[in-house]
C-alpha cells in the first residue's frame, strides 16, 4: 500500500477498541514505535487513538509511537538508527524492505517471540498478504496497513458516456474501449477529462506490477536474488501502458502524479483511476459524484500486487519490550481492532476473522465497496522485494520514466533496468 495521509475519518471509528487480555510484560515496560506518516493529521489522531486504547486495557506498557514521515524516510532512519545503536523497538515499515531489513540483521523473526498458544494467531491472516512476511520458513513481518491496487470509476461520467455506470471494465480491451468515450475534448482539442489515470510517481514499480501480473509475469523470485525486467510480457506490459497516451490518447503523457490522482477522480478531469485500496475512505468521503469499485481489469489473468506496511520487532529490543512491542502488535490485529483500523482508513482488515465482526459485517452491507480489495486477495500477487530492495527498484522505476516520458523504447527500458538490477543483486545469487 500505498500510504496516503489523506484519510479523512475521526478517530471514533476506533472507539470499540478490543479490551484483548494480554499479561503484562513487566511494570512500566516503555516501547517505541516508528510509523511511516508526517506528524499531525487524521491518520496520527487513529494511531495515537487505538495507543491510548490500548495502555488502558495494558497500563504497565506504554508505546511511544514515534511519526517518521514516508516509508522512504522511516527506512532510512530505521537504518541510520541502527548503525547508531538506538533503533526503536518496533516499527511500521513497508513489506517490501523484508530482506533490507533481514541483512541488516535488525529484526528478529516471531517464531522467536510467540508461545505455542499463539501459533494460530500468527497462521490466521491472509495467505496473500504473508507472500512479502515469511521467507526461508520464518515469519518476519506481520501485516498491518495492507492493500491491494483497485480500479475506481465515476459512475455520471459513464452514464454520460453512453456506459453502464454499475458496470466497470473487465479486461485491458474493455478499458481502452471505455477510456474512448470517456475522454472529452474542447472545441479546441485540449482534453478536459481523461478517461483513466494510471500514476507513475511515488510508487510507479508497483502499480506497473497490476500491469505485469495481469500479463502473466512474476518481477522476482521468492528468494528476492533475481528479477524479470526484460522478459517479453513484461516490455508488453509497459508498451500497453505507454499506448494508453500515445497510441490511443485516454491517458496524460508523461509522469502522472500518485498524491494528485485522487484529487483529478474528485475534480472530475479523469472518469478512472488506478489507486491503492488505502484510498477508499478518502474517495468515499470526497468525490462528490457516485462512483465505483471494482478489481483491476485482466488481460491474460486478473491481479495485482499486494501493498503496504508490515509491523517488525527489532533485535535491539530488550526480552521484556519484545514481549511489550508483541502485545501490541496481537492488540492491534486482533479481529475488532483491525476491522476499526480497515474501516476508518480503507485498509484491508488483514485477518479472515475480522471480517467475521459484526462492526465489518456491518460495513459491508453498508458499503460493498470495501470487500473489493479482499475479494482480490485471491488472485494478488507478491509485492515486489528483493535484497538491496531500494536499488533493485530504483532500477525498475528509472526504466518506467523513461519509457512514459518517450526518453527510451520500452524494451531498451527494461533492458537497462535488468543490467543494473542484475549487477546489484549478484553479491546475492
Amino acid at each position: 500500500m500505498k500510504f496516503f495521509t489523506q484519510v479523512r475519518c475521526g478517530a471514533a471509528a476506533l472507539a470499540a477498541s478490543l479490551a484483548l487480555a494480554v499479561a503484562p510484560a513487566s511494570a512500566e515496560t516503555t516501547v517505541n514505535m516508528y510509523y511511516p506518516v508526517a506528524v499531525g493529521g487524521p491518520i496520527t489522531k487513529i494511531i495515537d487513538k487505538m495507543v491510548a486504547d490500548f495502555s488502558a486495557a495494558n497500563p504497565d506498557i506504554k508505546v511511544n509511537p514515534i511519526y517518521s514521515g514516508s516509508y522512504q524516510d522511516t527506512i532510512t532512519k530505521v537504518v541510520t538508527a541502527l548503525k547508531g545503536g538506538n533503533a526503536p523497538e518496533f516499527a511500521v515499515i513497508l513489506s517490501t524492505d523484508m530482506f533490507t531489513l533481514i541483512d541488516e540483521d535488525a529484526i528478529v523473526p516471531f517464531e522467536e517471540l510467540v508461545s505455542d498458544a499463539d501459533k494460530a494467531w500468527l497462521d490466521g491472516f491472509y495467505p496473500g498478504f504473508m507472500l512479502n512476511s515469511r521467507t526461508g520458513g520464518k515469519t518476519w513481518g506481520i501485516p498491518f496497513q495492507r492493500s491491494t491496487i483497485v480500479q475506481y470509476w465515476n459512475k455520471d461520467a459513464f452514464k454520460e458516456a453512453g456506459l453502464d455506470p454499475d458496470v466497470a471494465p473487465k479486461t485491458w480491451d474493455e478499458m481502452v474501449a471505455a477510456a474512448e468515450k470517456l475522454t472529452k475534448r474542447d472545441t479546441s482539442g485540449n482534453v478536459t477529462r481523461w478517461g483513466v489515470q494510471i500514476p507513475s510517481s511515488g510508487f510507479p514499480y508497483w502499480l506497473f506490477q497490476a500491469l505485469t501480473t495481469q500479463n502473466d509475469v512474476i518481477l522476482a523470485n521468492e528468494a528476492g536474488t533475481k528479477v524479470t525486467y526484460d522478459d517479453p510480457r513484461v516490455v508488453e506490459a509497459l508498451q500497453f501502458w505507454v499506448d494508453l497516451s500515445k497510441k490511443y490518447k485516454v491517458h496524460p503523457q508523461g509522469i502522472v502524479e500518485w498524491g494528485t490522482t485522487p484529487k483529478d477522480f474528485f475534480e472530475g478531469k479523469v472518469a478512472m483511476m488506478w489507486t491503492t485500496t488505502g484510498n477508499l475512505t478518502n474517495v468515499r468521503n470526497n468525490a462528490p459524484f457516485p462512483f465505483g469499485v471494482a478489481m483491476l481489469p485482466a488481460k491474460v489473468r486478473g491481479g495485482s500486487p499486494t501493498g503496504g506496511g508490515n509491523f517488525y520487532v527489532f533485535k535491539n529490543a530488550s526480552p521484556e519490550q519484545r514481549k511489550a512491542a508483541l502485545a501490541f502488535i496481537k492488540w492491534a490485529t486482533a479481529p475488532e481492532q483491525a476491522a476499526a483500523w480497515s474501516i476508518a482508513t480503507g485498509y484491508v482488515a488483514v485477518t479472515p476473522a475480522a471480517w467475521e465482526t459484526e462492526a465489518m459485517k456491518k460495513y459491508v452491507a453498508e458499503f460493498p465497496a470495501a470487500a473489493v480489495a479482499r475479494d482480490q486477495l485471491d488472485v494478488a500477487v507478491a509485492e515486489l522485494s528483493t535484497h538491496d530492495n531500494q536499488r533493485v527498484t530504483k532500477a525498475l522505476n528509472d526504466g518506467l520514466q523513461a519509457a512514459l516520458t518517450g526518453a527510451k523504447e520500452p524494451g531498451q527500458a527494461m533492458k537497462d533496468a535488468q543490467a543494473e538490477a542484475d549487477r546489484v543483486l549478484r553479491p546475492f545469487q
